[in-house]
């Protein structure tokens, strides 16, 4: 079983982890700003878990509005060598049903103005990133969902637009014929990020709606949403409770020093300054 601190980030309508036990409100200032809000840090059944609100406790900040970096490396700064991301998505398929749980193996970026790296300012990276999500995590994820008696889709591919708004019906049919699964607006850079920062990420995405493509179906609503949103939340927790308790350390740390073998700049030509805002993620 793990022993480090596991962290958990959640998106629309997951705004706390209930059932931790010495629960401590912490405030982390990164090289890369501020946070989305306070980490709230705990033991959920003896395992260490830091938990935080991706859009900020009351969902005040838009998907292009939080700080992907500050975010990522505020969970590393805690010593957490996992991340487990929920997030809610649109569905593009037909066999993917709103309350569905969808474990994503691949992305496609569709953001347009949001930092993506935290390589940059005189120092360079170019991280692997074939394969960007942790295949052990993911499974850990998938045995936890299956004992919680979810509808779990094991695999799959994640567009990320920029938003906020929702697609056309047009991008809605091109994406469908790029062979999207499910599509959403937080998981880039944040997948990125945390391979960057050696973090194992799984992400755990909740269908909440058909996306438009759907003509059988009424158009996405804030209102549709919302009300799948509310029946997803206990789940999400039910399910984040048995996968922490499943983590096997040995199985997965092999991203660990990924931000290290991304940089390609030499020592002696990185900017200082910037060498030493990367301390962690370069390993200095």
């Amino acid at each position: 079983m793990a022993q480090e601190l596991i962290g958990v980030i959640g998106g629309s309508g997951l705004y706390e982890v209930e059932g931790l036990a010495g629960v401590e409100r912490k405030t982390v200032d990164t090289p890369f700003g501020a946070p989305s809000d306070e980490y709230v840090l705990g033991e959920l059944d003896g395992q260490r878990v830091a938990f935080l609100p991706r859009h900020g406790r009351g969902h005040r900040l838009t998907p292009s509005e939080v700080n992907y970096c500050a975010n990522v490396h505020g969970f590393r700064q805690l010593g957490a060598r996992w991340l487990i991301s929920v997030s809610a998505v649109g569905s593009m398929r037909e066999n993917i049903s709103p309350g569905d749980l969808v474990l994503v193996d691949q992305f496609i970026d569709r953001t347009k103005n949001r930092r993506s790296s935290f390589f940059g300012d005189g120092v360079v990276g170019h991280v692997a990133f074939a394969d960007p999500v942790c295949g052990a995590l993911r499974e850990v994820l998938h045995s936890a969902a299956t004992t919680e008696g979810a509808r779990v889709h094991m695999g799959g591919t994640y567009l990320c637009i920029e938003g906020p708004a929702f697609s056309t019906r047009a991008e809605s049919r091109l994406y469908r014929q790029w062979g999207v699964d499910v599509i959403g607006m937080t998981n880039l850079p944040e997948a990125k990020l945390a391979r960057e920062a050696g973090l194992c990420y799984a992400s755990m995405a909740m269908a909440t709606d058909y996306d438009c493509w759907y003509e059988s179906e009424e158009d996405v609503s804030v209102e549709a949403v919302i009300a799948t949103l509310n029946k997803n939340v206990d789940l999400a927790r039910r399910v984040i409770a048995v996968a922490v308790q499943r983590i096997d350390a040995a199985a997965c740390r092999q991203h660990e020093d990924a931000g290290r073998r991304a940089a390609i700049t030499a020592k002696q030509a990185m900017n200082p300054d910037t060498r030493k805002r990367l301390g962690l993620i370069l390993g200095t």
